[in-house]
């Protein structure tokens, strides 16, 4: 019962125009269903095979959210029922997206990853890579993909005014790109750690693992 309660006490923290996504990569189907039979039923994986074995073994009203690092050669695996994918960094991956979304005869959803963070390990587009690519013709032409937003994280930080004044600037960018009538609906930043500056900085998407399912400590 403790990951239901942990996600009770965890709702109760922030509105309801905030979109959490439950992080249960490396957990086991039994931590999941009993989010779900909480009512959760969004969740984020960044594993493409540990979400496709999940997708089957799991109620099918769920949504699943691709989180990680996005290798092209992978979407054809999850490009039947993935929901969203979060962190697309190239245009390359974009038109691999929307090849694979085809095939299925579906619009895939996608969030473009801006690098917001100080640390070189982080994955991302430079801010005027994502103004380059949603303003192309070349998109117009990507049929089967849908820009539906962005996602960032935040330097891994003590320093909250840094993490804020990261949060920020995706946030501006997001603002600007919206006045240019990009029609963004989702800005997907926060997680366990820094959630609250998150939205106080205007994300409407959280990504939160350990505070619902615990600490990560075996695989699946």
């Amino acid at each position: 019962m403790l990951v239901k309660q942990n996600l009770e006490t965890f709702s109760k923290q922030i509105s309801k125009e905030i979109t959490l996504v439950a992080v249960s990569k490396t957990k086991p189907i039994s931590d999941i269903m009993e989010a779900y039979e909480a009512g959760q039923r969004i969740f984020g994986e960044n594993k493409i095979q540990e979400m496709v074995n999940k997708y089957e073994a799991l109620p099918k009203d769920i949504k699943w959210h691709m989180i990680g690092h996005l290798q092209s050669n992978k979407v054809k695996y999850m490009a039947h029922f993935v929901n969203l994918i979060h962190g697309v960094d190239s245009f390359k991956t974009l038109k691999e997206i929307n090849k694979q979304a085809k095939k299925h005869n579906r619009v895939i959803d996608c969030l473009l990853q801006a690098r917001i963070a100080k640390e070189e390990t982080k994955f991302g587009l430079e801010f005027s890579e994502i103004e380059n690519i949603l303003k192309s013709d070349e998109l117009a032409l990507l049929e089967n993909v849908n820009i539906s937003g962005l996602m960032g994280m935040a330097s891994f930080s003590s320093d909250k005014d840094e993490v804020s004044k990261e949060f920020q600037s995706l946030k501006t960018l997001f603002d600007k790109m919206n006045d240019s009538n990009m029609k963004l609906d989702i800005l997907s930043m926060g997680m366990s750690g820094d959630f609250k500056l998150a939205i106080k900085n205007g994300s409407n998407m959280i990504r939160v693992g350990s505070a619902i399912f615990g600490s990560r400590n075996y695989i699946v």
